[in-house]
């Protein structure tokens, strides 16, 4: 394989933004998903449509509307220049980008963890008169890993693929924002560079064949755990 330092640049990067997207939509992932489970509450279901929306968008529309947002004639984008914070064309823009996309899979992956925990295991619970924060945290926390771990390794290859939406809000800035896609999409637009984009993408797909490894390592050596 052939790899510039850029395109070295554009791999670490990728993994960056999709190892630091995937721990920040954690915590935001899993509370949506037990809301949507365990709380029964008026407007559910839009809860839930916001929720899957960005799976029926195309990532350019996404990244369109994250632009009007955190621009710096939208509303977040003037508060943050108020603080001085800038997002726009900045390898964090690419993190909020790929969180967007990514989070519907996150949620979807967790909640399908969750329902299948038995309700009479939390029923019980309560009778012995646990709060609810005990309940969640030695009852459904542990019960959900499973989908915990899918839906981060879902997200994790989400976002290290992830184009549409980033090249709108974070640009193809080399060595800044570009990430391997964008790196690939570079090099494709050239006849000259296909060996380079052949390279980004073996890449690419060995570092999703390693995250689909890992995931079921885990799951396994959960199960083994479970069964002892």
């Amino acid at each position: 394989m052939l790899l510039a330092p850029e395109d070295i640049t554009a791999i670490w990067l990728s993994i960056k933004v999709a190892l630091t997207a995937t721990a920040l939509s954690l915590p935001f992932g899993f509370t949506v998903a037990w809301l949507i489970v365990f709380k029964p509450f008026r407007g559910k279901v839009l809860l839930e449509v916001l929720v899957n929306l960005p799976l029926t968008l195309p990532p350019v529309v996404i990244g369109f509307f994250l632009l009007l947002l955190l621009g710096k004639n939208g509303w977040i984008g003037k508060l943050l220049a108020e603080s001085g914070i800038t997002l726009i064309f900045t390898w964090k823009a690419a993190v909020i980008a790929s969180a967007t996309v990514g989070l519907p899979l996150l949620v979807r992956s967790i909640r399908i963890g969750m329902e299948s925990i038995d309700r009479q295991l939390i029923d019980a619970s309560r009778t012995l008169g646990a709060h609810w924060y005990d309940t969640l945290f030695t009852i459904i926390l542990p019960l959900s890993l499973r989908g915990i771990l899918a839906g981060s390794s879902l997200m994790f290859a989400r976002s290290l693929g992830e184009f549409g939406a980033t090249i709108i809000v974070a640009g193809n800035i080399p060595g800044i924002t570009q990430t391997i896609p964008l790196a690939i999409y570079d090099y494709a637009s050239s006849p000259s560079s296909t060996t380079m984009a052949l390279s980004l993408c073996m890449v690419s797909v060995l570092i999703s064949v390693s995250v689909l490894f890992l995931h079921e390592w885990l799951t396994r050596k959960l199960d083994r755990s479970r069964a002892l």
